[in-house]
Parts: structure tokens; sequence; C-alpha cells
């Protein structure tokens, strides 16, 4: 049995990579010496849209289908350093493809999350606006039209809030099946093309579609913040029309 970390001489390596070079992939470019010892593969980018790489049965190769130690020790230690050679290739093709492939599939899924990110930040600052407002002497004034107002603003903030929250639970789905990839969701979504989310508010996708948030939930989708807040806002007016007289 090849322990995990074996030695692999210059001679040997000559070798190996002869007997293997049939089935290296072509995508691979290089292949250079790593830290300790290892090996680091090189390889064309990926789309993300190939298939998987898959490493290659060598059971029908005569130079590399395995040897029982007892029949040839030297023979059988060789293959079996060949064979990890192979196995890390391919791992390393799957490793950057998972990464291409996540990258890829948010590209196509986060397409106009910056618009929708920027038009709820803009009508959560108008709500901020609007309801500030109220606290004014100006307001006074003009309080049913002030209300109205805010009204308004509620409106359309928990209407952007709610855009933006379909978008991003499909970024958080695509986060959930890119679970494996050695990227994180931000650096993903940077590859991708959005630096900017790194300000987004995505949630984990099981958050989202709920019909009720405990109120010790303190993370939870945009249109549940903007709802508690209205809630805040609408309680706050009816304490003032109460204990004002108004209304």
């Amino acid at each position: 049995m090849l322990s995990e970390h074996y030695t692999i001489t210059p001679d040997e390596m000559t070798e190996i990579l002869a007997r293997i070079q049939p089935h290296l992939p072509p995508y691979l470019t290089k292949i250079n010496k790593g830290p300790f010892g290892g090996l680091l593969f090189e390889f064309a980018p990926f789309t993300g849209r190939e298939a998987e790489p898959v490493r290659p049965s060598t059971r029908d190769d005569d130079l590399l289908r395995y040897v029982p130690e007892a029949d040839d020790e030297a023979e059988h230690l060789l293959r079996e350093k060949a064979a990890r050679v192979l196995d890390r290739c391919f791992e390393c093709a799957q490793e950057d493809w998972r990464n291409a492939r996540y990258v890829a599939d948010l590209r196509n899924i986060a397409q106009n999350a910056p618009a929708l990110w920027t038009a709820y930040t803009d009508e959560a600052k108008s709500l901020e606006t609007a309801y500030e407002y109220l606290r004014t002497p100006e307001a006074a004034a003009e309080w049913p039209s002030a209300v109205s107002r805010l009204i308004d603003a509620q409106g359309r903030a928990a209407a952007t809030a709610t855009a933006f929250d379909e978008r991003a639970e499909a970024i958080a789905d695509a986060h959930d099946r890119h679970v494996y990839a050695d990227l994180g969701p931000i650096e993903a979504l940077t590859r991708a093309g959005f630096p900017q989310a790194k300000e987004w508010h995505v949630v984990s996708a099981s958050s989202y579609g709920s019909s009720y948030y405990s109120e010790w939930e303190t993370h939870p989708p945009l249109a549940e913040q903007i709802r508690r807040l209205i809630e805040q806002q609408d309680n706050h007016l009816a304490k003032v029309r109460r204990l004002s007289g108004t209304g």
C-alpha cells in the first residue's frame, strides 16, 4: 500500500510522465514542482460549461495496469506512483473546473442584481428620509401629505426589497449547489463580474420563501427587514396620533 506521502525520483518521474502521457487531459498545459516535493498542474482556463474532467481507466494499458507487489515489487510501486500522479492531475482539473462552473452559473444567474440592489438602496434611503421628515416642525403643516409620502415610500421600498430577494434567492441556491468549489461566495461573484456583491444582502437559501420569521431571526431577507421597519414606523405613528389626539 502506497503511503499518503511518497517520494518520486527524477528518473521515476521521467518514466511515469512517459507512461501516463496518453491519458493526460488535452487542457493540461504544464506540470511543475510544487512545495514539499509535490506537483503543480496548470490547465487552460475552463469556461465551466465543459463536461466534468474524469480520470480515464488505465486497466487496459500494459504499462499502467495493476501488477501485484508479490510479482514485481519495483514495477508495482512505480505503477502505484503513476496512478497517484494521474489521480492528482484530474483532481486538480476537477477543482479548477468546479470553480469555473460556479463562476459561470453566477454570471448567468446574477444578471441584473446590481440594478436591483441600487433600486432597493435608493428606495430605502427615500423611506428613511420620508420618515425622518415627519419629526420636523415643517411636517406638522402638511401632516397628511407627509404621511402619504411615507406610505408611498414604504410601498416602493417593499417592492424593491422583494425584487432583489428574488434574485438573491437564485444566487443563494447557486452557492448551495457549488458548496464543494474552492471559491467563497464573494470571490466567486467577483470573478463572475460582480465586485460590488460584497455589499449585497444575500442570506442562506433556506431563509427565502418563509411565511414567518421569528423575532430572534436577526438576518432575514430584505423583504422581511422592510416589513419589520414599516411595522415599527406604523406603530410609532399610531402612538403619535393617540398621544397627540390627532387623527
